[in-house]
């Protein structure tokens, strides 16, 4: 039996819906879109300073360096997620939804912990400059490490007591980072992910059945960009590398995208692994409310290894 010209019309009305969903996030994956910076640290009552400083690759970077007084100390640098920025997140800018992710109240308990922050943006976010396309951590370490480099050049900042928490891409980025000698003495990876694992859930949730089909074509994409290929993204390999750096790892229990198994992965091989802190979670950007509903965890956590 044929369709009839109305149900024709919609099948063609879905099949145009779903390939511009398909362009606007491989667009978003691939390059981003910038979240403006709307909040300051003056929010949380803090004192900040407007830092710029470069990537190790030479790309501007922006960002708010909040000192915890003039003495020499410890200090944590945050590294945000995909499409976030400094601050974390706010929701309802992208094609699906997300929830805010506030970097704010951890940066207030960890000043008044004794530690000095450093908040920035990642390059291809927020204020910095660019570097396209995005990698989800391989050449983003760059940015990390030129963060860390950072705070090693400041008079009031202990170089020996570094310390980072990392966001979803962010950790990733953070992994690559420390691994390629970004000197950092704890992390705090928060969900991280397998690339080629977080593609196939997310575009099966975003695009139906087909989803992870059409997912494997970005492969094709950073070919002809000529980066890192999604394919061959893996931070079990960096994670392995950590030799002297103290690593919690954090996933949320009702992750669509990300999963359990594969952080648990990252955690077997990383040499100083204090385990996955399994959070419970309704969905991914649940599981991010770890860094503003659990500060007191956070702050132990670098109180006890910085």
């Amino acid at each position: 039996m044929c369709p009839s010209p109305a149900d024709a019309r919609a099948g063609a009305v879905t099949a145009e819906r779903g390939i511009a969903k398909l362009i606007a996030l491989t667009r978003l994956m691939a390059f981003g879109s910038r979240q403006p910076i709307t909040r300051t640290p003056a929010e949380a009552g803090l004192a900040f300073e407007e830092v710029p400083f470069p990537a190790t690759d030479g790309v501007d970077l922006r960002g708010w360096f909040v000192p915890a007084g003039p003495a020499q100390g410890p200090a944590v640098v945050w590294v945000h997620g995909w499409l976030w920025n400094r601050v974390g997140n706010v929701s309802g800018r992208v094609p699906f939804v997300d929830r805010d992710v506030d970097f704010l109240p951890a940066t207030k308990a960890l000043h008044d912990a004794g530690f000095h922050v450093l908040m920035f943006d990642l390059a291809n976010h927020g204020e910095s400059g660019a570097r396209p396309p995005l990698t989800q951590g391989v050449w983003e370490a760059h940015d990390a490490r030129g963060a860390v480099r950072y705070l090693v050049s400041r008079p009031d900042v202990d170089a020996d007591r570094i310390g980072v928490i990392g966001t979803s891409a962010g950790a990733n980025t953070a992994l690559y980072a420390i691994a390629d000698g970004a000197p950092a003495k704890a992390l705090l990876a928060i969900q991280p992910t397998k690339l080629t694992d977080f593609n196939r859930n997310f575009a099966r949730t975003q695009l139906g059945p087909l989803g992870p089909l059409c997912a494997r074509g970005t492969n094709l994409l950073y070919a002809f960009l000529r980066a890192p290929l999604p394919i061959r993204h893996d931070p079990a390999i960096p994670a392995s590398q950590l030799d002297d750096t103290i690593v919690q790892y954090v996933q949320g229990t009702g992750d669509p995208w990300g999963e359990l198994k594969v952080v648990e992965r990252f955690s077997r091989v990383t040499p100083h692994s204090l385990g996955v802190i399994s959070y419970h979670s309704a969905g991914r950007y649940e599981g991010y409310q770890y860094v503003s509903r659990e500060t007191p965890s956070i702050v132990e956590f670098f109180t006890a290894h910085l």
